[in-house]
């Protein structure tokens, strides 16, 4: 985010910009991060104040906090209990131009004006302040169930998927598995009676690595369906995509080695962590054989095993085809088998490959050898 003196005199005609820090569990250094740029911008002139901050004991964040200006938390008693919380009408009042906001996530105690610090946070920037806050993957709605699963912890506290998408900035605060365990066993996380417990459940390593993995795709995936979303309307150059995930795409035929293919092309989503599309395309003016029909119907149940999406398109364009269902499903990888026409047939037309070559930008190409006993080929 950038600021000028211009800024401060619009903040009250303008929804405040949100800039999320994620990261793949506690200790990562997200809120360092969010207050170390925080100090930067107020040494620029910035008015910035620290609207909720956890240290969680850690010296290092706490000294990270010196010089800032904290916006008292407000006292709330709950069953003759006193507990306190962000107070956000002081956050508001006082109107600076940015507040940091820790643990986004947070569940308000009873009593407060709103259930979740989320939501706090929503009202600020609905006040025209810019709001830096954290959050931990786990945290992250529609990934609670996947999480579940890696670690074992059903977590809590959770906050939409819409907080995430709406941000205007989203960083990824990121430590290698062996980083963040190291931080753990010198004490930078939990209290020294936590520590064994920690390592030998949530800090997993094989916990971790999945946890960390998950951070970097959410994020990748916000990024592209921006990038979409912009092109959708007109906003980027023509041309210009941001494919971040891979997506392989197979082209199979009616030749028996349209299996192989299929194969292949799992095999290569498999290791890329890739979606997988297997596409037939048929020509209108030829009824397939029986036995054509039901190698097709193997190839659509053979590529529901690898959970990949069958597609099948009718065209006398095979090459435009292949390249119109790849722009529109943004693929980055196509297999095809190598061509089965004759060398005359290849210096007068050309091959499929050589079609694909002149029509595709940035999508690899990987040709498969075929068997040389076709029924009917794809680019015949």
């Amino acid at each position: 985010m950038i600021y000028s003196s211009e800024m401060s005199g619009d903040r009250n005609r303008r929804r405040g910009k949100h800039k999320i820090f994620i990261g793949m569990s506690p200790g990562v250094g997200k809120t360092y991060r969010m207050l170390e740029e925080g100090k930067q911008l107020k040494q620029e002139g910035v008015d910035v104040v620290i609207g909720l901050l956890e240290t969680h004991g850690r010296e290092e964040t706490a000294e990270q906090a010196v010089g800032l200006e904290i916006v008292p938390r407000q006292q709330i008693t709950v069953s003759g209990i006193t507990l306190t919380e962000m107070d956000t009408d002081a956050v508001v009042a006082r109107h600076s131009q940015l507040a940091l906001i820790d643990e986004l996530a947070h569940t308000n105690v009873p009593g407060s004006q709103r259930e979740k610090r989320y939501q706090d946070v929503e009202y600020i920037l609905s006040k025209g302040i810019d709001v830096y806050s954290t959050v931990n993957i786990q945290h992250i709605e529609s990934l609670n169930d996947l999480v579940a699963r890696i670690t074992g912890v059903v977590v809590r506290e959770r906050i939409p998927d819409r907080v995430l998408e709406a941000a205007d900035e989203v960083v990824v605060v990121d430590v290698t598995p062996e980083t963040l365990q190291e931080r753990l066993r010198e004490g930078k996380i939990y209290a020294p009676q936590k520590i064994d417990q920690a390592l030998q459940h949530f800090f997993q390593r094989r916990n971790l690595i999945a946890l960390r993995e998950l951070a970097l795709w959410e994020v990748a995936d916000n990024i592209e369906e921006e990038a979409i979303e912009q092109e959708a309307n007109g906003t980027t150059s023509e041309g210009k995509y941001c494919n971040i995930h891979e997506r392989v795409l197979v082209c199979v035929s009616t030749y028996p080695n349209s299996v192989q293919l299929i194969r292949r092309g799992a095999r290569i989503a498999s290791y890329m962590n890739a979606r997988l599309y297997i596409l037939f395309v048929d020509n209108p003016d030829r009824f397939l054989t029986r036995e054509e029909s039901l190698h097709i119907h193997n190839c659509e149940k053979l590529c529901g095993e690898f959970g990949g999406d069958f597609l099948r398109v009718t065209s006398y364009d095979i090459s435009g085809a292949i390249a119109k269902v790849a722009k529109e499903y943004r693929i980055t990888q196509i297999v095809i088998g190598e061509s089965q026409r004759s060398r005359w047939k290849l210096l007068l037309r050309g091959s499929l490959t050589q079609q694909l070559v002149r029509l595709l930008k940035n999508i690899d190409l990987h040709i498969i050898a075929s068997d040389k006993k076709p029924a009917r080929a794809l680019d015949s």
